[in-house]
């Protein structure tokens, strides 16, 4: 994605934050995502906006903690072996020390905005396995591996979104179906040089994600 609102967290225009500030126009807006941002990062650097009076908050948290970007160079570097070895310690980190970091964070975004409303977005599957499509570096085993991260995560973060009174989950992989990596039309970024690899795209944001936060509302 281009079109950087800052050179350090890589906060986009076209991210789904902001194309929903574009269209509602709230009385306040505040984008404190940040690129590489784990859990911890949430309650120290992002959450001074919020007040009792916010009325929404959105979030996707989880992946960086899972080391999202480590687990992707070991599939797209490696070997199936190192594929899947990389992707089942993640899936461990994600079933035994994530509930208790998400926990933290909900509990200090429901702290600081008692009567918002906090719609928690998931993550996409990478791979369409339906799709007969060649993936350079990523064969069925790998695809399949990741996919499965994928869920795991997704049912991690679900679960723990269940706990917390005023709190909603929304699927993202569902409108992400038929635009994973190596489709068509992709809502992910591939392998690109600059920052933004396997995250989504503008389409991502526009079709995926922000009607994932809109369908709440």
């Amino acid at each position: 994605m281009d079109s950087y609102l800052d050179d350090t967290c890589h906060c986009s225009a076209a991210a789904y934050p902001s194309l929903f500030a574009q269209q509602t126009a709230p009385a306040s807006f505040s984008f404190q995502a940040c690129g590489g941002a784990v859990t911890t990062d949430v309650p120290a650097t992002q959450l001074a906006p919020l007040s009792p009076t916010t009325t929404l908050v959105s979030l996707t948290v989880g992946g960086n903690d899972v080391d999202f970007k480590d687990v992707m160079r070991s599939c797209q570097f490696g070997g199936d072996n190192t594929c899947v070895g990389a992707v089942d310690t993640a899936e461990q980190t994600a079933r035994t020390q994530l509930p208790a970091r998400l926990d933290a964070v909900y509990s200090a975004v429901r702290e600081r905005a008692s009567g918002a409303r906090v719609v928690v977005t998931g993550y996409p599957r990478f791979f369409n396995p339906a799709s007969p499509s060649l993936c350079a570096g990523m064969g069925a085993t790998k695809r399949a591996a990741l996919n499965r991260g994928a869920d795991t995560l997704n049912s991690v973060i679900e679960g723990e979104v269940a706990k917390c009174a005023g709190f909603v989950y929304q699927d993202v992989a569902t409108p992400f179906a038929g635009h994973e990596l190596c489709d068509a039309a992709p809502f992910l970024n591939g392998l690109i040089l600059n920052s933004g690899s396997y995250h989504p795209n503008a389409a991502g944001q526009a079709n995926g994600y922000l009607p994932a936060l809109r369908a709440d509302l």
